[in-house]
């Protein structure tokens, strides 16, 4: 037990209030659980389509911009059918906006819970990605349907998939807490976060290839970690390639230091949500 308190006493103040933070979270799991499901049946609560919704929002801008880049702009997509092209960018995009869209106004859409109820303040938000992950996995079924409509042709590569979900998770993760916890203290950041994710999105390589952005400057386009993941789903459920290695740790760096700074800026920052809110 003295070795036990020796080891905490050597960590540095930061890194040991963070591991006690994802300590607390851990032991409320079944908390986070609950408010995601509760996420869930309030988002298609009286809505006549339902879970529909996740389906037809990807599948709506797949379609219109299968139209505009298909018969008015030509788009060059090797030889895979644009309409398949934008939709593997699509999914993980429309989880990634969702999440933000959700998560970042968790606290202040919650503020009697926040003000009243002791819980870690993580879980709003977090629970709001929890929501996105459904919408999804609904969406994905979509997916299926188109592969197997265009014959696409699964590789060995598609092991890869889950590590690139997991990254999109981490990364989502850290930019949802950092913005729930900017817009407790300034409420712009409500009208912010529409055009932040807006610009992301032309961004990063959803409805163009990377091949289009010049080679001297493809280096920087790819610090975006989005446009790394985007591009490695694309080489991995469509071609059947791996993704760039090289690209991918860079990201993976990115994605963890940014992740972790945002939840320490998020606990850092919860001693005073009830006094701002």
């Amino acid at each position: 037990m003295l070795e036990k308190q020796n080891s905490l006493r050597i960590l540095p103040r930061g890194q040991a209030n963070l591991f006690s933070s994802l300590r607390e979270l851990f032991a409320h799991r079944e908390l986070l659980q609950a408010w995601t499901m509760r996420e869930i049946k309030v988002r298609y609560k009286q809505s006549m389509l339902g879970a529909a919704w996740a389906i037809l929002q990807p599948l709506s801008l797949m379609v219109v911009f299968s139209v505009i880049f298909t018969f008015f702009v030509r788009i060059p997509t090797g030889n895979i059918p644009y309409p398949i092209f934008s939709y593997t960018a699509l999914l993980p995009w429309t989880f990634f906006a969702t999440s933000i869209s959700f998560g970042a106004a968790s606290l202040v859409n919650n503020m009697s819970l926040v003000t009243k109820i002791y819980l870690p303040r993580e879980i709003l938000p977090l629970a709001a990605i929890g929501a996105a992950s459904v919408d999804f996995a609904v969406a994905s079924l979509v997916f299926v349907g188109m592969a197997m409509f265009y014959r696409v042709s699964v590789g060995v590569s598609l092991i890869s998939l889950p590590l690139l979900l997991l990254l999109q998770v981490i990364l989502t993760a850290g930019v949802v807490l950092f913005l729930a916890a900017l817009m407790v203290r300034f409420r712009d950041i409500r009208f912010v976060v529409p055009l932040l994710t807006q610009l992301w999105m032309y961004a990063t390589p959803i409805i163009y290839p990377v091949t289009l952005v010049p080679e001297r400057w493809r280096w920087l386009y790819m610090l975006n970690p989005m446009a790394t993941l985007i591009e490695s789903y694309r080489a991995v459920v469509l071609t059947g390639q791996w993704p760039s290695w090289q690209y991918l740790a860079i990201t993976t760096v990115v994605s963890c230091v940014f992740a972790a700074a945002a939840y320490r800026f998020f606990k850092q920052s919860e001693s005073v949500f009830a006094d701002v809110i």
